[in-house]
């Protein structure tokens, strides 16, 4: 089976390629950014050229591209690609994608656009002051995308790493999104007469109840939250 591997890190980011190692029965290619694209969501780059290259690489076909992960995978897919793949991985990213931050996130926005077309797709993180390491999270990652691909169904999941595991090794927990807000300063710059900001954050999280994949991974558990793309508010429909 060939498996896509993307990321927003960029082509360059060391969870990515510990991934790759990590499927070693399968048969990789990676498509991803020339630089760091986190935060980037599903966007799709437009209006531009966006450079390609093959990149060196004795052990997989790899490309890095100039535009986002959902970029990478819809290029790679749609125009690269000879014959149909058999699923997406986006990451392994340095950093979580909990709770509301997959709205924003480039490493689910990769995983999102592999789940468009129907294949089976994981978006991969791990906590940025985690100690376990990139290897061993692939590893991991690698064998319980396995046991998901045994069940013949396409799914999308977002799976994050905690900073330890609670009980030694890791212990996957199904979670809902827990809800994370931000409140944001806004750094301002003038460089030779010219004026620029810059958003940085401290996380508030608004919910992080039990049931969450915010306690999940505070909790030393590998979150595992299955998400979808109808965002239709069925509820509203039927009362209207």
């Amino acid at each position: 089976m060939k498996i896509l591997l993307t990321n927003d890190d960029g082509i360059d980011g060391a969870g990515l390629w510990a991934m790759a190692r990590a499927l070693k029965n399968f048969d990789v290619v990676i498509a991803a950014p020339m630089s760091q694209q986190s935060g980037v969501a599903h966007a799709m780059t437009i209006h531009r050229k966006m450079e390609y290259r093959r990149v060196e690489n004795p052990t997989c076909e790899a490309w890095a591209i100039d535009g986002t992960p959902t970029d990478c995978v819809k290029f790679y897919l749609e125009a690269l690609a000879s014959e149909k793949f058999g699923a997406v991985i986006s990451g392994i990213n340095d950093g979580a994608n909990l709770a509301t931050d997959v709205l924003y996130s480039g490493t689910v926005g990769g995983a999102l656009e592999g789940f468009l077309h129907d294949i089976p797709a994981l978006a991969v993180s791990r906590d940025i002051r985690s100690e376990i390491s990139f290897d061993e999270v692939a590893e991991v990652t690698a064998k319980y995308f396995t046991e998901q691909l045994a069940r013949g169904e396409v799914f999308f999941h977002n799976v994050n790493f905690p900073k330890r595991y609670r009980a030694g090794s890791a212990e996957f927990k199904f979670a809902r999104l827990g809800r994370r807000d931000y409140v944001n300063a806004f750094i301002r710059h003038e460089i030779d007469g010219k004026h620029y900001f810059e958003i940085r954050g401290d996380i508030v999280d608004l919910d992080r109840s039990e049931g969450t994949d915010i306690s999940a991974v505070e909790s030393g558990y590998v979150s595992v939250t299955p998400l979808h793309i109808d965002v239709t508010h069925y509820e509203k429909i039927s009362a209207d």
